[in-house]
């Protein structure tokens, strides 16, 4: 049995279920919830040193690292195949799934720079705060986490993702231009590696940044939330009320961020 530590509204947890769904998989799930500090337990730990989600166990493996989880799901059934046959499409799905290590910062940037800060101001106490903080394992991650704490918009890892993400809707738009989707014809592993990203963007109040000068990217994002593996992987863990109160949270921010895009 395929078992998933994941959480409701990660997107790298989203990946991997869109995956599950699309390959109508069989998994059992464990869910954890990151705001209550649950990736930081001894026994998952142990799954992924990293404290991150999610984390695939199966026949005895351990495997980390959403695309590599998404890719060793396609490749466990013949159902479905979201790897292109199509040599070209196949290394064009592989230079998407590399990307998305530079697009998951970006999209982990504007999120704690706006969403999850506001909630962890009014949640907890700056000494709360750090000692949170201080339970991250990467010193790194940890001295960006502080950064976008303390700046929130003003952080240049805010404006560092918006960079990065200008790129990457350039060339969503070109690759959309030549076919329905990421790499090709059919929908794939691209499509479903990038879509959490921009779907979390949406939820943030952000479509204004593809909006007017990549409109292929709103077809795209509208055309993935059509399938029913949207509805099984992303919507059914995300209630009504608290998309409402992500995207008003978001609304309150966008117009920082818009002035940092233009």
């Amino acid at each position: 049995m395929l078992e998933l530590y994941h959480a409701a509204s990660s997107v790298c947890s989203i990946k991997v279920r869109l995956v599950l769904a699309e390959k109508a998989l069989e998994w059992r799930g464990h869910l954890l919830n990151l705001s209550a500090g649950e990736q930081f337990r001894p026994d998952y730990l142990r799954l992924n040193p990293e404290a991150v989600v999610p984390t695939l166990v199966h026949a005895g493996r351990v495997i980390l690292e959403s695309s590599v989880i998404a890719e060793y799901l396609d490749r466990l059934s013949d159902t479905n195949p979201l790897m292109p046959r199509d040599i070209g499409a196949e290394f064009a799905t592989r230079h998407w799934l590399i990307r998305c290590i530079a697009i998951h910062e970006a999209i982990n940037s504007l999120s704690f720079a706006t969403l999850m800060r506001q909630r962890e101001r009014a949640a907890f106490s700056a000494a709360e705060i750090e000692a949170r903080q201080n339970q991250i394992p990467n010193p790194q991650v940890r001295a960006k986490r502080r950064d976008l704490w303390q700046h929130g918009t003003g952080s240049v890892y805010a404006k560092g993702a918006l960079h990065v993400l200008r790129r990457v809707f350039e060339d969503m738009a070109a690759a959309l231009a030549r076919d329905e989707w990421l790499a090709g014809p059919g929908f794939g592993l691209a499509d479903a590696a990038l879509l959490p990203y921009i779907d979390r963007l949406e939820r943030l109040g952000m479509a204004g940044l593809w909006q007017s000068e990549f409109p292929a990217v709103g077809a795209w994002l509208a055309a993935v939330q059509r399938r029913p593996s949207y509805d099984v992987s992303v919507a059914a863990f995300v209630p009504a009320s608290e998309a409402d109160a992500v995207r008003q949270i978001g609304a309150a921010h966008w117009p920082a961020i818009a002035a940092l895009w233009n």
